[in-house]
């Protein structure tokens, strides 16, 4: 039983993983981490791209601090990437290696995560994305995915499961039992999968079930209702955390962040957090405290809210010790395999190594690249002038705002950049008939209206413009010269000009 107040202070800490501001620690997180904290999440917010060995060397004071911290990041690779955020990731997305379906090649995209990682001194990245998305309208997983198939995303699951721990790093599925049936996006709304739990064991469990056999050391819960568990969402739900043990998981159950929507909107952070435990979670996810809708509270506040939450719950008698003790010995027991020396390798293991380091990932997204209609001759050759018109419409929350890689890979072309969110119709159709040269139309979801007008209204003034799908590619070819890219990053970017060099 623990009696000093000091005790009980560590022991609430040692389960609560937030955000914080800035590209060094702030002192409230040192004094927080010194106090036993569990660790941090970093974001793009944290990342200095014009300064070498900066996460580094931030990982290092926060370790300074707290020895045993668990530093995470989101780093899927693709859309989504923190520590590549400025310049787009360097490794593909998850659906462009399902479309590719070599489990060699996503078990070195897995290896080149892990190894960036742990160059940056983090133990846990929050990939892979195990879901199924098997919802096409799906507003928040799509490109994530490995794809819509379950044999298919299980076994890319387990592969980048394998290549990211190669490096001592902790994968992390998400988004337990499976967020790849909804139409909300758990970020703004509640999100509800209107599947039986048949379904769910059929189709999208499966997955989580292939990491758990591969050794993950993390899992995810999402903030759904499967109405056949009860109206709480995963995350809050002991039902939910119940079937994850059941199927053999005993590493750490990490909440999403407890900032989303159907925390936030509902219970609140600081009760999702006491709910969160006593569903059987062992990790905190606090969130970005630079997202839109924390405005008006800084990054201490977001921590401080939760921790001020635990204490009055455990003081209270609600929130039993034992819960926090156990779920504290799961999240130590990763900090300590994490910090474990690399597993030394034999001449022949290193060589076979080589497969797996020395990828060249613009070639694997462009043998991934789905092309419709483009026809066999190179689009663009020399240096001539091209049009871009990007009609894609916000953001993926997951991802954030991003730079437009695509512009940035043309950059050898004379570039005449349209943005139709700036532009009238009238407008729009105006600068189209001006445009010389190719004409390409960026869209990340063909299923959206407005996108969709876009591009009719591009190829109505220049009926040779192509087409470059971000987003997921639809079963049918299209009629319309389309390059589908599967994901939105560096690599991609790249692989579409390679193939429009070379098609």
């Amino acid at each position: 039983m623990t009696d000093h107040p000091a005790d009980l202070q560590r022991l609430i800490n040692s389960v609560i993983l937030p955000g914080f501001v800035g590209t060094t620690a702030p002192q409230w997180l040192v004094r927080a981490l010194a106090n036993g904290l569990a660790g941090v999440v970093y974001f793009s917010h944290n990342i200095d791209p014009e300064t070498p060995g900066q996460v580094a060397a931030l990982s290092a004071e926060l370790r300074a601090a707290n020895p045993t911290a668990v530093i995470g990041v989101d780093e899927e690779g693709g859309n989504v990437t923190r520590l590549e955020a400025r310049d787009g990731s360097s490794v593909p997305g998850a659906a462009v290696l399902g479309a590719l379906n070599e489990l060699d090649t996503t078990e070195a995209a897995g290896r080149a995560i892990g190894r960036l990682c742990r160059d940056a001194g983090i133990n846990l990245t929050i990939a892979p994305v195990a879901d199924v998305n098997t919802n096409p309208r799906n507003p928040v997983i799509g490109v994530r995915a490995f794809g819509a198939d379950t044999e298919l995303v299980s076994a890319h699951t387990a592969a980048a499961v394998t290549g990211i721990q190669h490096f001592k790093v902790a994968a992390c599925a998400k988004h337990f039992p499976g967020h790849g049936d909804t139409v909300a996006d758990s970020h703004m709304d509640v999100a509800r999968v209107e599947l039986s739990m048949d379904q769910m064991h059929h189709h999208h469990l499966p997955p989580f079930q292939a990491a758990v056999q591969a050794g993950v050391a993390a899992v995810m819960s999402a903030h759904i209702i499967i109405p056949e568990l009860g109206e709480a969402p995963a995350t809050l739900n002991p039902a939910a955390s119940a079937l994850l043990r059941e199927m053999g998981f005993e590493g750490v159950l990490i909440t999403d962040a407890l900032d989303m929507a159907a925390v936030r909107a509902t219970v609140g952070p600081g009760e999702g957090a006491v709910l969160a435990l006593l569903a059987g979670n062992d990790l905190l996810c606090v969130g970005n405290p630079l997202n839109a809708y924390t405005t008006g509270r800084d990054d201490e506040s977001c921590y401080v809210e939760v921790y001020d939450a635990l204490f009055t719950a455990v003081t209270s008698g609600r929130l039993p010790q034992e819960t926090l003790r156990r779920a504290a010995a799961r999240v130590q027991a990763l900090a300590q395999w994490s910090a474990g020396d690399l597993s030394p390798a034999s001449p022949e293991q290193l060589a076979a190594q080589e497969k797996y380091d020395d990828v060249d990932w613009v070639s694997v997204s462009a043998r991934a690249c789905r092309t419709d209609s483009l026809g066999k001759r190179p689009v663009l050759s020399g240096a001539g002038r091209v049009t871009l018109l990007d009609a894609r419409t916000g953001h993926n929350m997951a991802a954030g705002p991003t730079e437009n890689f695509l512009a940035t890979a043309l950059a050898h072309y004379a570039l005449d950049s349209l943005h139709a969110s700036e532009l009238s119709s009238a407008e729009l159709e105006v600068s189209l008939m001006q445009s010389q040269g190719t004409v390409l139309v960026l869209t990340d979801s063909l299923a959206a209206p407005e996108q969709q007008d876009t591009l009719e209204l591009a190829l109505s003034v220049a009926p040779h413009a192509i087409c470059i799908n971000a987003g997921l590619a639809p079963e049918t070819p299209s009629s319309t010269a389309t390059i589908h890219a599967h994901g939105f990053s560096r690599v991609t970017a790249q692989a579409v000009v390679r193939v429009l060099e070379t098609a």
